[in-house]
């Protein structure tokens, strides 16, 4: 599974094969969390793979939206069958590039954005996702949070439970990259 996301997030654009400065990881993870007013809601996502090309600054983050776990296994089992469907959108998708001009193999702390298109329950928006980078040259420590319209990617609420779920959930993420 860890050599087929690689290959998935590969695949999704060009990199330079060749580079020397690839990062990588399949055990990153992503988070979620709705604050609303009945209940909050939080799921973790410790299997998402991602890749930076340090010279292109090219990067793409890959998940299944099934291995998403949550404390209540009732919810768990909603989220996929009803908000998400993820039998029929499997995947979630980030594909960019850091805008800032940041030399990620030189050790260092760096503040970026990372703008490119986020598909997630089969649609596809432009996002700019804000995040930190840590570098000591050989990985990359990623972090980022940034918040989620549900009704931007079509993800329905019903309406008997609309209190239980907010309509802009919070997304993070943190994951440790290292050189390939």
């Amino acid at each position: 599974m860890k050599k087929l996301s690689l290959v998935l997030l590969l695949s999704c654009f060009s990199l330079n094969l060749f580079a020397q400065n690839l990062f990588s990881t399949a055990k990153g993870t992503v988070s979620f969390y709705s604050d609303a007013p009945l209940e909050d809601i939080q799921a973790d996502n410790v299997k998402t793979a991602a890749i930076i090309n340090a010279e292109t600054n090219e990067m793409a983050v890959q998940m299944r939206v099934i291995d998403f776990e949550f404390s209540n296994k009732l919810m768990q089992e909603h989220f996929n069958e009803n908000y998400l469907e993820s039998e029929k959108f499997p995947t979630s998708v980030f594909k960019g590039k850091i805008k800032e001009q940041a030399d990620l193999t030189v050790a260092g702390r760096y503040q970026v954005t990372a703008e490119g298109t986020l598909t997630m329950h089969g649609v596809t928006h432009q996002v700019l996702i804000p995040g930190t980078i840590v570098s000591d040259g050989k990985q990359l420590k990623l972090d980022f949070k940034f918040p989620v319209k549900l009704e931007d990617y079509k993800i329905e609420i019903p309406t008997i439970v609309f209190s239980k779920i907010a309509e802009i959930v919070d997304v993070s993420g943190s994951m440790v990259l290292v050189k390939k």
